[in-house]
């Protein structure tokens, strides 16, 4: 069993959305997976909440919220020292990504989707 956890920021209930794709393939990759998005709700049985939880090391953060609403998050997601960040299409951030890399964050550029299909995640 998956014992590294992916936090998804920015996870919606719209199944037509890249962010609520992602939250179900993780899942079918067997992942564990904790999605926090506007709204509360459950995509394929993963809870969507809207606040960040506290007290769960997280492997990897995949972001799907634009910089602008990664700004207010940024502290909280630096405190989780994930192992890596992975910004999506649309979610560049430099400033985050520098500070991250300072903090010995990986920072990688790409597409949680395309990874997990080709096995690079």
């Amino acid at each position: 069993m998956e014992t590294r956890t992916t936090l998804v920021l920015g996870a919606s209930l719209r199944v037509d959305r890249y962010s609520n794709l992602a939250v179900r393939r993780l899942k079918e990759h067997g992942k564990v997976v904790i999605a926090v998005g506007l709204r509360e709700g459950t995509i394929d049985g993963v809870p969507v909440v809207r606040e960040i939880p506290t007290g769960t090391p997280i492997d990897t953060v995949t972001l799907y919220l634009n910089a602008a609403n990664q700004m207010p998050l940024e502290e909280h997601i630096l405190a989780l020292h994930p192992r890596r960040i992975i910004f999506n299409p649309g979610a560049e951030n430099d400033h985050l990504a520098m500070r991250a890399q300072a903090s010995g964050i990986a920072v990688v550029e790409g597409c949680t989707l395309v990874m997990l299909s080709v096995g690079t995640y």
